[in-house]
């Protein structure tokens, strides 16, 4: 079960919020319309849900190097990440104020098991953007930009054969790549690489 916090500034958007996050495997701990002055201990939540990305400043000063919660934030562009990725978080998301109450709460499911959450619009953007920043300990050798579309291709759950076939690459090609990118994240298996990746934010899942 994922312990939601929600912070929106008016009474309406709360209950709203409330009303598409409140679910089988999220319940909503608390509600708060700013983070001013919040006294509360957010040991209470897993995850804080930000209606917007004002309060993410004194969010900071709250969590006290603690990294032990996760944010999602509404936003409709990437603002966030540079704030988010300057945080002690278990993990963080963005999602688009219009994202539907099952992609909201896969969301939040998702960044309180320690994932980066990002919708593929933005996502693609941001790799487009820098491709090899994002998410990278600068001491790791950075994945090409080849590596990062097998990557991408690999967290969809596609076999060595059908990456070769969307990437128009030999079967051979794809495994050197995957080679690569084991030993660049010091990833064991797929799977362990994919949720690697996800967690410095390589990738959405």
């Amino acid at each position: 079960m994922t312990r939601l916090l929600i912070v929106a500034p008016t009474p309406a958007l709360r209950a709203g919020l409330r009303a598409l996050l409140d679910s089988p495997g999220i319940t909503v701990v608390g509600e708060a319309a700013t983070l001013v002055g919040f006294v509360r201990d957010l040991s209470d939540a897993d995850v804080v849900l930000l209606a917007d990305e004002a309060p993410l400043f004194e969010l900071g000063r709250l969590l006290a190097g603690e990294g032990r919660i996760g944010v999602l934030v509404l936003a409709d562009d990437e603002r966030p990440v540079a704030t988010l990725r300057t945080l002690p978080l278990l993990g963080w998301g963005i999602m688009p104020r219009d994202a539907s109450p099952s992609e909201l709460q896969s969301a939040v499911v998702a960044i309180g098991q320690g994932l980066i959450v990002l919708p593929p619009t933005l996502a693609g953007r941001l790799l487009t953007q820098r491709p090899i920043e994002i998410g990278l300990d600068p001491a790791v050798e950075p994945l090409t930009p080849r590596e990062l579309e097998v990557l991408e291709l690999m967290g969809q759950g596609l076999p060595n054969k059908q990456i070769a076939r969307a990437l128009q690459i030999s079967e051979h090609t794809v495994k050197f790549h995957i080679s690569a990118i084991f030993a660049k994240l010091g990833a064991a298996s797929r799977t362990d690489a994919v949720g690697r990746a996800a967690r410095q934010g390589l990738i959405a899942l």
